[in-house]
C-alpha cells in the first residue's frame, strides 16, 4: 500500500485493473457495486495510509510528551528529592541511555517481525511504568532514576519502527511529507510535554499529576495502532508489492550500513543535532527560570510547586518553532532539488551554522533581557529544527528497504550515545563543578548554568560541518541504493 502523485510508482495502482475495484475486502468485479459505493470504497482505501500515518504520527508525540513532561518541572523534581543539578541531569542520561541500548534490539525485530505488534507492546509498557512512577515517595531517588530508564526501552521501538511503516506506505515526495509530519511530532510533543507539566502542576499543586496524563494517551495510541494501522509489505512502495524480507545475517546488514558515507556522516551531524536538543530540552526551562529571578521578576524556589511560565513559554516556542521549522525545511529542500542533487544535506549544514549564532546570543541576553533570550531561541529552533524530516528522508533513499528498520536503529544508538545520552549529565557536572566556588550567590548559580550551556554552539557548529560532508558522497550513495533495489525487483520477479 503506497500513496503518491506518480500512480505509475505506486504498487497500489500496479496490482489493480482497470475493470475492477479494489476494497479493503478484496476486488468487486465490474457491475457488481454501484458507482456510488466504488467510490466510497475507493476514498475509504486511498486515505488508510493517511489514517495510518496520523496515528502513528500521534503516537509519536505522545512519546515526546512523556520524555519532556519531566523536564518541564524539573525545578519542582530538584526540589522534591533534593539533589543537584548532576543528580538531575541523570534522569534524561539515564532514559537514553536505556533507549539506545533498546534501539538495536527492536532495528533486528523491526526488520524480521510484525512490526505494529511490536509497537503497541512498547507503549503500552512505558504508559505502564510513567503511570507507576507518578507514585514514588521522597526518599526514593533511585526508583525515579529506573523508571525513567524503563520508560526509555519502551519508547525505543516507536522511534526505530514506525518510520519505516510510513516509509513502506508512501514514495518520493508524499514520503518526505509524511515523514515531515510525523517527525513534527518531535518538537510538538516537546513542547506538549513542557506545557503539560507546568500547568498540570499548577493546576493540581502537586508535580506528580503531570506523570498521569500521558498514559492515558499512550493506551489510547496503543490501541488505535492494533485496530487501525496497516502491517505493510517491507519494500512495497519501492517494489511494487513485492514481499521482502531480511535474507542476510543482522550481522551483514550492519557492515553493509556503516559503509554508506552520507549515512555515517549524517548520522555523527544527527548525533550533534541530539547533543544540542537535548541539552536545551532539559536545562534552558530552568535557565530561564534562574535569569528571571537574577533579574528580580520572580523570587527563588523555596516550597512547591517551583515550575512557572517559563517551562509554558519554551513549550509554545518549541511547538510554533518545529512547525515552522519542518516546514521551511521541506520548502527549502523542494525548491532547492531543482537546483543541486545535494540539496538536503546543504540545507541541513545552513540550518546548523546559523543555528549556532543564536544559540549563542541566547546567553548573551538572558541575564539582562528575557525577552531577546526568547526571541534568540525561536530563530535558534527553527534553525535547528530544520534537519529532522531530511536526514530520515536521506536514510530512506541511501539504504535498501530490508535493512532500514537496522540502519534507524543504528542512527538512534548513535546519534544517542554521542549526543544526549550524556550532554545533560555533562552540563550538571559542569554547572555545579563552576557553582562551588560561591554555592550561595543566586547570580552565581545562573551563570555556572549558562557558562556550562555555551558548549552546545560548538557542537552545533560541528554537526554543520558533518552535513557538508554528507553532500560530498550523498549522489553516489543514492544512485547506488536504486540499483540494488532494481537488482532486487529482477530477483524477485525470477523467484
Amino acid at each position: 500500500m503506497c500513496v503518491d502523485k506518480d500512480t505509475s510508482d505506486c504498487p497500489l495502482s500496479a496490482s489493480v485493473s482497470s475493470e475492477e475495484i479494489q476494497t479493503l475486502s478484496g476486488a468487486i468485479p465490474p457491475g457488481e457495486a454501484p458507482s456510488s459505493r466504488a467510490e466510497k470504497f475507493r476514498a475509504l482505501y486511498r486515505l488508510r495510509p493517511h489514517i495510518a500515518a496520523g496515528i502513528l504520527s500521534f503516537g509519536y508525540v505522545v512519546n515526546y510528551m512523556d520524555r519532556y513532561t519531566v523536564a518541564g518541572v524539573l525545578a519542582d523534581v530538584q526540589r522534591h528529592f533534593g539533589v543537584s543539578d548532576s543528580k538531575s541531569g541523570l534522569l534524561p542520561t539515564v532514559f537514553i541511555c536505556s533507549f539506545m541500548v533498546a534501539t538495536p534490539i527492536f532495528g533486528f525485530l523491526g526488520d524480521r517481525f510484525n512490526r505494529k505488534l511490536i509497537l503497541s507492546c512498547g507503549i503500552f509498557f512505558w504508559s505502564a511504568v510513567t503511570l507507576s512512577s507518578s507514585f514514588i515517595t521522597k526518599p526514593n531517588f533511585w526508583m525515579f532514576l529506573i523508571s525513567r530508564g524503563l520508560v526509555g526501552f519502551g519508547e525505543a521501538s516507536y522511534s526505530t519502527i514506525a518510520p519505516t511503516i510510513i516509509a513502506d506506505l508512501f514514495t518520493k515526495d508524499t514520503r518526505t511529507c509524511m515523514l515531515s509530519c510525523f517527525y513534527f511530532a518531535i518538537p510538538l510533543g516537546s513542547g506538549l510535554g513542557y506545557i503539560l507539566g507546568s500547568s498540570m502542576t499548577q493546576a493540581s499543586g502537586d508535580w506528580h499529576w503531570a506523570l498521569r496524563v500521558t498514559p492515558a494517551m499512550g493506551f489510547a495510541a496503543g490501541s488505535l495502532i492494533m485496530l487501525l494501522v496497516p502491517e505493510p509489505k517491507r519494500g512495497a512502495a519501492d517494489l511494487h508489492q513485492v514481499q521482502l524480507r531480511a535474507s542476510t545475517s543482522w550481522s551483514k546488514d550492519m557492515k553493509a550500513v556503516i559503509k554508506i558515507p552520507s549515512f555515517v556522516f549524517s548520522t555523527l551531524a544527527s548525533a550533534s543535532v541530539s547533543f544540542a536538543t537535548g541539552v536545551l530540552g532539559v536545562w534552558i526551562p530552568l535557565y530561564l527560570f534562574r535569569a528571571e529571578v537574577v533579574q528580580k521578576n520572580i523570587e527563588p524556589c523555596t516550597v512547591e510547586p517551583c515550575s512557572g511560565k517559563d517551562s509554558l513559554i519554551f513549550g509554545a516556542i518549541t511547538c510554533v518553532t518545529g512547525f515552522l521549522g519542518l516546514i521551511v525545511g521541506v520548502a527549502a529542500t523542494r525548491w532547492y532539488r531543482t537546483k543541486s542533487s545535494r540539496a538536503d544535506p546543504l540545507v541541513c549544514a545552513f540550518g546548523m551554522l546559523s543555528s549556532s549564532i543564536f544559540i549563542s546570543l541566547i546567553f548573551v541576553f538572558a541575564r539582562f533581557n528575557i525577552v531577546g533570550a526568547y526571541m534568540c531561541i525561536f530563530i535558534g529552533e527553527i534553525l535547528l529544527f530544520l534537519n529532522w524530516a531530511i536526514t530520515a528522508d536521506i536514510l530512506m533513499y541511501v539504504v535498501i528497504p530490508t535493512r532500514r528498520s537496522t540502519a534507524v536503529a543504528l542512527q538512534s544508538f548513535t546519534s544517542h550515545l554521542f549526543g544526549d545520552a550524556g550532554s545533560p549529565y555533562l552540563i550538571g557536572v559542569i554547572s555545579d563543578v563552576i557553582r562551588q566556588s560561591k554555592p550561595d550567590l543566586d547570580l552565581w548559580e545562573f551563570l555556572s548554568l549558562g557558562y556550562a550551556l555555551m558548549l552546545c554552539p560548538f557542537i552545533i557548529v560541528l554537526g554543520g560541518t558533518f552535513f557538508l560532508a554528507t553532500a560530498h558522497y550523498i549522489v553516489q550513495d543514492r544512485n547506488r541504493a536504486h540499483q540494488q533495489v532494481e537488482e532486487m525487483k529482477l530477483v524477485s520477479v525470477k523467484v
